[in-house]
């Protein structure tokens, strides 16, 4: 029976995720499976992998072949180098201790690249959040800018208008009394002509009666 290493997928809709199996090569992609040795989630960044390494490196030495992305899912993890020590081991090449060393040495290489890698991913986005929020920043001052100056030319308007308000009032007032100026002597001479007529007949009074007596004697006389 030929075996394969492959992915079967589960998951919903746009967000996969998949199982790490051991199947018949005659099986669906999808179907029935020997054993399930791991999950493998590519949804986040890196990729989420759980392998267990033991029954992997198993398959592989008794001669199940994955598939290329089987393959590289355990070229990642090490499953791929530890078979390759252990073949060492087998042919006699190299000790069991020698082995487990170079693995250990291999691992502590692989999860300090990682770190580097989950490091570098963490500091572009710190940045590009920072970066986001900097934009963010620039257009709420830009905003602000805008509602100010708004604010300052509506402000300019009102102060125009009830500039020119009380001008207008002080223009009127002006007018107002200009015009009472003007009429006040206007109102003096009519006053003084209809006084001066009065004055005269008060002034011609004594005469008149100063003048009938004297025609009064002159007939007692006559």
């Amino acid at each position: 029976m030929s075996v394969k290493i492959r992915l079967a997928r589960r998951g919903r809709k746009k967000l996969a995720m998949y199982d790490i199996v051991v199947a018949d090569s005659r099986s669906p992609r999808d179907g029935r499976f020997i054993e399930r040795i791991g999950r493998y989630n590519p949804n986040t960044n890196p990729a989420a992998i759980d392998l267990d390494q033991d029954r992997a490196v198993y398959w592989l030495m008794v001669g199940a072949q994955p598939t290329d992305t089987a393959s590289s899912i355990l070229r990642y993890k090490g499953a791929l180098m530890k078979k390759h020590l252990q073949v060492g081991v087998a042919k006699g090449a190299i000790t069991q201790e020698v082995a487990d060393e170079r693995f250990a040495q291999w691992v502590a290489t692989k999860e300090a690249k990682v770190a580097g890698k989950v490091e570098s991913l963490m500091s572009a986005k710190d940045k590009a959040k920072a970066d986001r929020l900097e934009a963010e920043a620039k257009v709420r001052a830009a905003r602000q800018e805008a509602i100010d100056a708004r604010e300052a030319a509506k402000k300019a308007e009102e102060d125009a208008a009830e500039a020119a308000r009380l001008a207008a009032e002080q223009a009127a007032a002006a007018a107002i009394n200009a015009s009472a100026e003007a009429e006040a002597p206007a109102a003096e001479e009519v006053v003084a002509e209809a006084e001066a007529p009065a004055a005269e007949a008060v002034a011609e009074q004594p005469v008149a009666e100063a003048a009938a007596p004297a025609e009064g004697g002159e007939e007692a006389a006559a």
